[in-house]
């Protein structure tokens, strides 16, 4: 027995009368919009920010609503993963991200580079990099950009 199926014309063209249309992002948010952010909602990002376990610290390293004194604790953490989340994240304030140009680590430095929002003196700082990869990166996002 074959696992192949034909379908006819009349079939095929009914399938693509009853196939779901496809909504946008924007229309997608707008039917399921995000929670608002409460004071209950920043008290839990304090708290997973000081949690012993890295990967939850990293929770918080990636939220967009994380204050910005929490931002700056985070990106002094002592694990890699939690300050590349803070890199890589869209929301960090500038001068946190200012301050990951210098990471001691490639991952993070390498992460940094490749975020849209990191600010010109820290993405010139990276350009001159030790490292060939965050170097690489940064010209793979200047590309990225002017193409």
């Amino acid at each position: 027995m074959s696992c192949i199926r034909f379908n006819t014309p009349a079939q095929r063209s009914q399938m693509r009368a009853m196939a779901p249309s496809m909504t946008t992002s924007q229309e997608a948010a707008e039917l399921h919009p995000a929670p608002k952010v409460t004071d209950s909602k920043i008290a839990r990002l304090r708290l997973l920010a000081n949690d012993a376990n890295p990967k939850i610290r990293e929770s918080a390293a990636s939220s967009h609503h994380t204050p910005v004194k929490v931002f700056e604790a985070l990106a002094k953490d002592s694990d890699e993963g939690v300050r590349a989340c803070v890199a890589r994240n869209e929301h960090a304030p500038c001068d946190v991200l200012r301050m990951l140009a210098n990471d001691p680590s490639e991952t993070v430095r390498g992460f940094l580079a490749v975020n849209f929002f990191v600010p010109d003196a820290a993405m010139r700082t990276l350009a001159d990099d030790d490292s060939a990869t965050v170097q690489r990166l940064v010209r793979w996002k200047r590309e990225l950009a002017t193409a």
